[in-house]
């Protein structure tokens, strides 16, 4: 009996890779440190072309009859409300002489309750006397309202407490002429109802002084409210410290533009989804990474570097043309000029073992017209004359073809340029789909692939940009024998060799 076993799936990608997306970010740098220098400027020029106009501002206390300690901030944020009045707003106008519309003036000034009794008021103008003017005019017509409401309101509940005592002393006088009736009659239904007469009375009078103590009291506190509504901060104009609040607005533009940048990164990194790490970049192009190189001129203290690591590729780029029988050539995406650089690196140390003719695929011809030759320098022609070069293999010139497999590329004319391949890719710059494209279309066209070299890569990278299963994709030896299979028919993995170029980054070699 035979048992089988089905391979349990992979786990599923994640729909937001976080590292390529933090890697993608941080390589844009360019882009949200140019947005938050440009929001810097825009805000120290904002405080120096639009300075803030004369502003005045003013305290007053105000009194609550129904304040209580905690009071959640419900009576300041009432007595704010009724500042933004049209009330208020035009007897403030009518003390100043002023033909401004109430609305308008509204605009101008606004209200900020600082504690549950203190208000202060804010107040712009024309100038430092016109904006401390109107403050002045705000405040004691705010004042002006709030003692009016409170003396409305005491007046309010005292004159209805004395029309309560005015008809109880009505309904005694009643009561006193209906005992004094009574006292002539005799008998005990008549000595009940002078009792019960007796006992309405003495209620009356007792709410009767209840309802007169209660209309002074009312009258009483009144004024201690209105004397506890002032203004405590008379109205000074603002000064305004231009160095400040440039550094200020600048501060504010500054971080603006860095988060604005900073998403439009991220969106534009999600939305083009072009791989930066190489273990992206080998998956996509289904290739090893055999080698990275700097996109740009390396600092002082790294050419040396940089210069060994172009010796090692070059050196490994010369093994594996030497000991092809297939023409080889070069395939750029997004790096042309490093591609050319590499190409005329290979050709001159192929150079001294034979005649070495490169032909020229890149767009705009880079190396056939824009090179000026030197004795001794391969011969470098057209890609139009790609044809028209000697196979290799019969005694003539060894050919290195350098083309390139970006957007528009004629991928029937890759052939004549060589049947193996080395890619050389610029990190972050094709899509994914796109380095499907150009793994699918070199497949198509039977065209080997030997490894790719990047450029440009992240210094911070720790991922493996090696294939561990699935086609070949790592280079190996001349000599060396092909992977035996194992009992489960697959092929067993392959390394990327040790001599493989790679530039150290700076955070490795500190550890």
């Amino acid at each position: 009996m035979t048992t089988s076993t089905t391979p349990e799936p992979s786990a599923a990608a994640p729909l937001l890779d976080l590292q390529a997306l933090v890697v993608a970010v941080r390589r844009r740098r360019r882009l949200w440190s140019s947005m938050a220098l440009l929001g810097l400027l825009l805000g120290a020029a904002v405080a120096v072309l639009l300075p803030p106009p004369p502003t005045a501002v003013t305290k007053v206390l105000v009194a609550h009859q129904a304040d209580q300690p905690n009071d959640p901030g419900t009576l300041i944020r009432t007595d704010v409300a009724l500042l933004q009045t049209t009330r208020i707003a035009g007897n403030a106008l009518q003390s100043l002489n002023s033909s401004e519309k109430p609305e308008d003036f509204m605009e101008d000034y606004a209200g900020i309750g600082l504690t549950n009794n203190l208000l202060q008021i804010t107040v712009t103008g024309g100038s430092d006397t016109e904006a401390v003017a109107r403050g002045k005019a705000l405040a004691d017509a705010f004042v002006a309202d709030h003692v009016k409401r409170i003396q409305e309101a005491a007046d309010a509940q005292a004159k209805t407490l004395i029309e309560q005592r005015d008809r109880m002393q009505d309904e005694l006088a009643q009561v006193n002429k209906a005992i004094g009736d009574g006292s002539r009659e005799t008998g005990p239904k008549a000595s009940a109802n002078t009792e019960s007469l007796f006992a309405r009375r003495a209620e009356l009078t007792a709410r009767i002084a209840d309802f007169g103590q209660r209309a002074a009291e009312a009258r009483v506190g009144t004024p201690q409210l209105i004397a506890g509504t002032q203004i405590v901060d008379a109205p000074r104009a603002l000064r305004h410290s231009l160095p400040r609040t440039a550094a200020t607005n600048a501060a504010i533009g500054m971080v603006l533009g860095l988060v604005l940048g900073l998403a439009v990164a991220a969106i534009g990194t999600v939305v083009a989804d072009r791989p930066v790490l190489r273990r992206d970049i080998a998956a996509n192009l289904g290739v090893s990474v055999i080698a990275e190189l700097p996109g740009r001129s390396p600092r002082l203290w790294r050419r040396r570097r940089v210069r060994a690591a172009r010796e090692r590729l070059t050196a490994f780029l010369t093994r594996t043309v030497r000991g092809s029988a297939e023409p080889v050539s070069l395939l750029e995406l997004g790096c042309a000029r490093s591609t050319g650089a590499i190409a005329l690196d290979l050709a001159g140390a192929l150079g001294a073992e034979g005649p070495v003719v490169v032909v020229d695929a890149l767009p705009g011809m880079q190396l056939a017209n824009r090179r000026r030759p030197k004795p001794g320098d391969p011969t470098v022609v057209g890609g139009e004359r790609a044809a028209a070069v000697p196979e290799q293999g019969q005694g003539q010139e060894r050919r290195l073809g350098v083309g390139s497999v970006a957007p528009g590329t004629a991928w029937t004319d890759l052939q004549y340029l060589g049947t193996r391949t080395v890619l050389v890719v610029r990190a972050g710059h094709g899509s994914a789909a796109w380095l499907h494209t150009v793994a699918r279309q070199l497949a198509d066209q039977r065209i080997a692939v030997i490894g790719a070299v990047l450029i440009d890569p992240d210094p911070r990278d720790r991922t493996d940009g090696t294939l561990w299963d699935g086609p070949h994709g790592a280079p190996r030896g001349q000599n060396e024998p092909p992977a035996r299979q194992n009992g489960t028919g697959r092929r067993r993995a392959e390394r990327t060799p040790t001599w493989a170029a790679r530039v150290p980054d700076s955070d490795q070699e500190a550890q």
